[in-house]
Parts: C-alpha cells; structure tokens; sequence
C-alpha cells in the first residue's frame, strides 16, 4: 500500500523541510516530481509457485517512474522490510552528488521500519533505465522498475512520437527466495543454473502488450536480471534500436536484439503485419545445451486469433553475431541528445587520454570459499560507506590505490578496493576477459564511450581499431569470453563510483571496485555538499552533516 505521510507527522516535518532545503542545492527553475514509496515483502507468483517477492507501493515489479531532463525526482522511500535496504538508480550519473548513488560504498542503508528521502536530479540526461535494490540479493526478490527521461518539448528528437510507450523489464529469475541464493553464496557455492525468465514480472505467456494496426510503438527494454545475457524479439516484426543508455543512435533494423544483464535499448517497431496474435520472445544467450525462454503475447486489437505453433527461434551460442551486432551500435552524430546541440559536438577520439587502466576479472578462492575479483582484489565492504568517511576524514576505512590500475597475476585476496583518479582526466580503461563466460561492467555516475572489442588480448597495436568518431556514448558494456572492450571516460563528475559486475552473485562475492574521482577544490560547480537528511553509520554515528 502506498504511504501515507500524513498519519506520520514526523516524517511529514522532515519530508516538508527537506523540500524546501533542496532548493538551495539544485536551481529553482528546474520542475520537480515527488514519489512516495513504501518497499513491503509480498507474496508473488512469477513462475506459477509461490514466492517472497519485494514490492514497491504493492506492485511487482515497481512503478516506472517517468521525468524529463533537468528534473528534480523527491523519492521518500520508506523500509516496511525486516532488513535494512537501499535503491539504486543505473545509469542515472547523480551529478556532482554521489551521495545519493544508493549503494553501500556512498549511501547508508535505510533501517527497517525507517524512511529515506532520495533527492536526484537528472541533470542533462535523457534515455531509458532502471532502479534496483542494491543490498545483498535483494535484486533477487524484485524492488525494480523503469526509469524514463523524456526529451525537453523544445529539443528535437531523431523520430516522430510513438503511439504508446512501454517498459518491458526482462530478467533471468530464481524460484528460490533471496535469502537461500545469498546463504548459499555465503557458504562459498555457487548458485544453480536460473529457474526462468520473466517478462514486466510474469513467466510464459503473463505479460500481453495491445497495439493497434498500423501504428508505430516504443519499447524501453531493460535487462535487470542476475545474470544471463538475453536475445528479445518479437514474432514476424522487425525493430528499429534508436536509443541506448541516453544515446541517440543511428536506427539500424533489427529482427533480434542481444539485451546483455544491466542494459537497456529502446526500439521502435510498427504493428504492420496481419491482424492477429504474435509471440513476443526472451531467450538465453550462451547458455546451451540449456536455453531458458519465456514468451508475452502482442495482440493486435483487430486480431483474429491467438498465437499459434513454435515460437520463432533466434541466435543461442553465435559470439561473432553477437559482437557484430553491438558493433553496430553507434551514435547519431546529428541529433540532439539532452540539449539542442548535436550529439557529435563532443569530438571524444580528438583528446589525449591520460591514463590508461586495464581491468581482468577473475574467479577464484579465497579461505576455502569462492570469490571473484578485479586485478586480483575481491572486494569487501567496509562497516562504514567509504564516502562517507572520505567526507568526514575518518581514517582506516579504506585506502587510496588499494588496487592496481593493470593485473599482476597474483592470486586472490579481501581488501577494500578504490582508485582514485584526478577530476577531469580523460581515461581510457580496458576490460580484459580471460574466462569463458560474457562479461556485463556498468560504472555508476558516468557515460563512457565504446571505443573497441574483439577477441584475445588486447595490446597497445588493438588501438589502431578504435572507433574515435560515432562509438556509442552508454554506462554498461559486454566484454565476450576470450576478449577485450576498451572505453574512454572523461572523468567529469566528482564522487566515489562503483564499477561493477552486473553478475550479481560475482558483485556479490567481489568482482566490484570503486573510482574515487577527486579533487581539492570545494566548490559547489565542481561537488555538492553531503545532504542534510544523510544517513550516517558506521564510523559515521552520530556526526553532524551540516547546520540545518
């Protein structure tokens, strides 16, 4: 049930002044948009068995939450759960204020039985994306939904307005509750192979979209699943990718699409085929001999019947497909993206990187347990949000450069790891993949360009490669088994950003670091201060965030 801050007059105090205090932080101009959410347990049945699912004001997967750029989204989130809880926001960059990035190396958690007001802007972003839960394997149980961010009325966008747009979240999914998946990941195994697949929450043939003939529709596609990389298409149509991650792109026609686990696509396709049903299908990719699938219906209103037959099959264990497919995907160099100057004002491939950092996963054990790293560090979390004690200078938390910016090929250890790299140095980071399974890396608080990925090891000649015109600007890639991406990063936004695994049970168990992007200035255009209703745990008890 949503909550009612009424029948809480403190919350409500704090709610009120908190919204009047936020105009001092982000400009007055700028639209706001409030959200009240309460996060319960709840049964559900995805699968056609009951389960333990995590809802958000009820609802299974969350509510979407629709904004246009520059607004200022009010989120009160309040914990009903018996554990402690926070939301994240992919892709998201939280400008200048990672504080509100809602994972635990910048946020508290949220107590149970207490609430947490979010307070983002999207600052000069438009596109489709997601929120999570971020703890433990709450990501398990449900508590996500879709993030929109439209076009301002007077920036043009690349096509005509669809006649509907939708969310459709996709993901792998366990019939076991969140908490076994995380007791046997903290015994040191390794998770079963998923249960299924799930479409906007619900298993074969649950989820139906109406469209009407003729007419051109939109779909947000996001995979926000645990790990498996997934291959969407529609039966008989044919979509058009225009939007990835924020990034207008050049609108290449698809017949099948790979969503890789942490990424989100908008497609245009047009119900121009005959009036009836057709399959609407998710398939896993580079899982044979076992492929999961799962099916929704499109229902045409004038239809004349239901599906019928098979499904229609599509790619399973294609790399070289696959590789070439993503890279396709490139920016529309004349569109707008959030402002009203092209897309390709921004000359990425013309600057001079400054340094260059190489990234290798990489699994392992570790006291008899299982554990995955980064340039062997498996990383840990600390007893206190590690930007938090940077703000408050709290020693012994963690330790700059606790890890290396290229693998040495030693084995793995347990250590809190951050990198911390100079404000505005232009950076190109390399994901090298030695193991046999696909790779999906996200970094909160940024878009990076996608420069170049192939097979085998990359060297410094795998530049002659590179994509230094169009490559798509987004903030989550794929790196295939056996290969290589490499991306350049202008690091413009101050904070401390995790760069992640979006194979949640090897995030989980380390396969995460953080970039600590710093600088000693303190002004306001370069960092926001700590907000005034922060969270404080930890070694950051009972400290003061700032004069109310």
């Amino acid at each position: 049930m949503p909550l009612n801050l009424a029948c809480n007059p403190a919350v409500l105090c704090t709610f009120l002044c908190l919204t009047v205090s936020i105009l001092s932080v982000v400009k007055a101009e700028d639209p706001y948009r409030f959200f009240d959410w309460n996060v319960t347990y709840g049964f559900i049945y995805p699968l056609g068995v009951r389960q333990q699912g995590i809802l958000i004001n009820g609802q299974f997967p969350g509510p979407d939450i629709h904004s246009v750029t520059n607004d200022n989204l009010i989120i009160n989130v309040y914990n009903s759960l018996d554990e402690p809880f926070l939301l994240s926001w992919n892709g998201i960059q939280q400008r200048r204020n990672s504080y509100e990035d809602g994972v635990f190396g910048t946020t508290c958690p949220i107590p149970p039985g207490k609430n947490f007001t979010y307070i983002l802007q999207v600052k000069d972003q438009i596109g489709s994306f997601y929120y999570f839960p971020s703890l433990g394997f709450h990501k398990a149980a449900g508590g996500f939904g879709g993030i929109r961010i439209l076009s301002r009325p007077r920036i043009p966008v690349p096509f005509d307005d669809p006649a509907g747009d939708y969310t459709i979240l996709i993901g792998d999914w366990y019939m076991s509750n969140h908490t076994k998946l995380k007791a046997l990941l903290d015994s040191g195994r390794r998770l079963p192979f998923p249960s299924g697949i799930l479409i906007n929450g619900r298993g074969r043939n649950g989820y139906s979209l109406t469209v009407e003939q003729g007419k051109t529709y939109r779909l947000r596609i996001s995979n926000v699943g645990l790990q498996n990389s997934l291959n969407f298409r529609i039966q008989n149509h044919k979509m058009k990718l225009v939007e990835v991650e924020g990034t207008h792109t050049l609108q290449t026609t698809f017949s099948s699409l790979d969503v890789h686990v942490g990424q989100s696509y908008s497609v245009l396709f047009t119900a121009d085929q005959p009036g009836q049903d057709y399959y609407i299908v998710v398939t896993s990719r580079f899982t044979a001999p076992v492929v999961l699938n799962t099916t929704g219906i499109l229902h045409y209103s004038n239809s004349a019947g239901p599906v019928s037959g098979p499904f229609p099959g599509g790619p399973t264990t294609q790399i070289d497909w696959s590789l070439n497919q993503a890279r396709s995907i490139r920016t529309n160099l004349t569109a707008s993206g959030p402002r009203p100057n092209p897309q390709g004002s921004y000359h990425y491939g013309m600057i001079n990187t400054t340094r260059t950092i190489i990234v290798a996963n990489s699994a392992g054990q570790v006291n008899g347990k299982q554990r995955y790293g980064v340039n062997s560090v498996s990383f840990v979390a600390p007893d206190t949000p590690m930007k938090l004690a940077d703000y408050f200078k709290i020693q012994g938390v963690f330790k700059e450069n606790s890890i290396s910016d290229r693998p040495y090929g030693g084995g793995l250890y347990l250590d809190t790891s951050v990198l911390t790299l100079p404000y505005r140095a232009f950076v190109e980071i390399v994901f090298q993949n030695n193991e046999n399974i696909v790779q999906s890396w996200h970094l909160d608080g940024y878009s990076f360009f996608v420069v170049g990925m192939d097979g085998g090891q990359w060297t410094t000649a795998s530049r002659n490669q590179y994509n230094l015109r169009d490559g798509v600007s987004r903030c989550t890639i794929q790196v295939y088994p056996k290969a290589w991406t490499a991306i350049y990063i202008p690091l413009d936004n101050v904070g401390m950003w995790n760069l992640r695994t979006e194979f949640w049970a090897r995030q989980y168990l380390g396969q995460q670091f953080y970039l600590r992007v710093y600088t000693d200035s303190t002004s306001l255009r370069d960092e926001y201060p700590i907000p005034k209703n922060a969270l404080l745990c930890g070694r950051a008890s009972g400290r003061h965030t700032r004069p109310l």
